[in-house]
């Protein structure tokens, strides 16, 4: 790949929640570094998303908004607040809104820049955020999510970047988060299991986790994770039925990160720390039902998906559907075995 020494661009990404979703953007880092390798790369997200960004040694500085929690206060004061601070920004040569939704468009406009690239109206759902872009490339909205965050940097870089770049990225997570030394087995395969997701409809059932862990103890250990306090009960509940599993204490951000990266297999929902096992080259099993598996994983020999049979619209998420419930266990277990070559 042709590197271009001395190119002192400024590039500020404005991708601002959440942890998937921002996990699916930062692939583009490596190979935005690799082309340009004197260039400056900011990122703007929402101060709770910090930590999946820092450590990283291909942004430069990530720079935090608050407008989760100016919504939630109903503050004006706050938001103008925010937006004061982004009119602040050194200027850029180019803003790239990697999210494209009208509050992420307005975000990347507030910010000093020569041009501001974007998705045009036909590659969003909400295609007003198009107006407030200087700059615009097409990609379909039901393509793979990976592809159009990958393809709305790359085009705003003139720089392209193939499917066999993706399938050959590095790690890129970074951690300085240290880990209970005693969770994760010396003698057995390690899998940690996420039972929590952004909504209902996205959790595969406690009990048929419990079914899977049941299954496999002899030859593997398993460690479920949790965040809040509902997923701690489901953490809890999958213990009661498979007492053999190891309940991991709440981690940070950044201690996830290193958590994920000791793991053999992880296997979960279509949530973030799922994500971060694609993104960390850890193998995965990702399970979906109301969510589109083909959009919104990479599919690679490690990285696998199961999907119910039920028809996904991406455009009009049916949160109603709970069919992830039906993905049989004896499925999940013949695809672990298979990623982990056990017999």
């Amino acid at each position: 790949q042709h590197v271009v020494k001395s190119l002192n661009m400024k590039i500020a990404i404005v991708k601002l929640s959440a942890l998937g979703d921002i996990i699916h953007a930062m692939v583009a880092l490596q190979f935005i570094k690799q082309k340009y390798l004197d260039c400056q790369i900011d990122w703007i997200v929402e101060e709770g998303f910090k930590g999946i960004l820092e450590n990283n040694p291909d942004i430069d500085k990530i720079h935090t908004v608050n407008l989760k929690k100016a919504k939630q206060q109903k503050s004006l004061k706050l938001l103008f607040k925010e937006f004061s601070k982004l009119r602040k920004l050194p200027k850029y040569d180019v803003v790239i809104d990697a999210q494209g939704l009208i509050k992420s468009a307005i975000v990347a406009r507030m910010i000093p820049s020569v041009k501001t690239f974007g998705f045009d109206k036909y590659s969003l759902r909400e295609s007003f955020a198009a107006r407030f872009y200087t700059n615009t490339c097409h990609i379909n909205y039901d393509e793979n999510i990976i592809k159009r965050n990958v393809f709305v940097i790359s085009s705003a870089l003139g720089m392209p970047i193939s499917h066999n770049d993706i399938i050959s990225k590095k790690p890129f997570l970074f951690s300085n988060g240290q880990i209970s030394p005693d969770l994760p087995s010396n003698n057995r395969a390690n899998i940690v299991l996420i039972p929590g997701a952004s909504f209902k409809s996205k959790i595969y059932p406690a009990d048929q986790y419990a079914q899977i862990a049941n299954e496999l103890k002899s030859q593997i250990n398993f460690i479920v994770l949790w965040g809040g306090e509902a997923e701690k009960q489901m953490a809890k509940k999958i213990c009661e039925i498979a007492p053999e599993v190891h309940i991991s204490n709440q981690l940070t951000l950044d201690e996830l990160k290193a958590f994920i990266a000791q793991m053999d297999l992880v296997i979960g929902g279509d949530t973030g720390p799922t994500h971060m096992a694609w993104a960390l080259n850890i193998p995965s099993v990702t399970l979906f039902g109301s969510t589109p598996g083909y959009r919104n994983t990479y599919i690679t020999d490690i990285n696998q998906v199961i999907e119910s049979k039920s028809k996904v619209d991406p455009y009009k998420i049916d949160k109603n559907d709970f069919s992830i419930k039906t993905i049989k266990t004896s499925d999940i277990i013949a695809k672990t075995k298979e990623l982990l070559s056990l017999v």
